[in-house]
């Protein structure tokens, strides 16, 4: 089994960190690709950011060289056309983490990088259902692409968190985070869990039991039609996929 966690943005160094984690999660036999887009941004931070960051993202699912797909941006962007290119199941990261949150007691915070992207967390624990789950988001103040070597500056704003929300978890609200989950925990003292690590699990289970998602309705593959300028071979890909099953 081959398992693609694809890195939204272009910075080579989170890539490599992100691969590190998802490998040391994966179970026996599972080989993960861990990529970056050969175009977008640097680092996603806005809603520019993540917009910019979904046609190079694309072209990595579409390229089809794996029975599933993680995509390991806190945002999930392009998550629902991923899930209309892929020929395996798609897990975001955000949505993998919350849904694993809730497993762990009865209430989850939320930390993430800038205060700028908390509004995104929020829509993304709604539309996953997990509102009801969420006591908050806060942020740490620290840039994705430093969050790195910040640690002690997201320890302090988890602690932080679980003191104010009186919640049972942390939701790791960044993919560039995924290094520090055990020494987050350690210091914290709840469960922290990483939406990286989460999300290849359970595209790992959901490929193990045969499953993909369904072509039934909105998530068929995209019809064909022309593009042009810089998307010019974005249309091609909707005819190659056109024979989903």
């Amino acid at each position: 089994m081959r398992i693609e966690v694809v890195n939204p943005n272009t910075s080579a160094a989170m890539t490599e960190a992100i691969g590190r984690a998802a490998r040391a999660i994966a179970g026996p036999g599972v080989e993960v690709l861990a990529t970056c887009p050969a175009m977008g941004p640097a680092s996603i931070e806005s809603h520019y950011d993540e917009a910019l960051s979904v046609p190079g993202l694309l072209a990595e699912i579409a390229a089809g060289r794996a029975d599933g797909y993680v995509i390991a941006c806190f945002g999930d962007p392009g998550l629902d056309a991923a899930r209309e290119l892929a020929a395996g199941p798609v897990a975001g990261v955000a949505e993998a983490a919350m849904r694993t949150a809730a497993l762990l007691g009865r209430g989850f915070s939320v930390v993430t990088t800038l205060e700028r992207t908390c509004g995104r967390a929020w829509d993304l624990a709604h539309r996953y259902g997990m509102a009801g789950f969420c006591r908050g988001v806060s942020a740490c103040d620290v840039p994705v692409l430093e969050v790195e070597e910040a640690v002690d500056a997201v320890v302090a704003a988890c602690r932080t968190a679980v003191a104010a929300d009186r919640s049972d978890v942390v939701v790791l609200g960044c993919a560039g985070m995924t290094a520090q989950r055990a020494e987050i925990e350690r210091r914290v003292g709840v469960p922290v869990v990483d939406g990286v690590q989460a999300a290849v699990l359970q595209v790992e289970s959901l490929v193990r039991m045969g499953l993909r998602t369904s072509a039934a309705g909105e998530f068929a593959a995209p019809p064909p039609k022309p593009y042009t300028g810089v998307l010019a071979s974005f249309g091609s890909r909707g005819a190659t996929l056109s024979a989903r099953p």
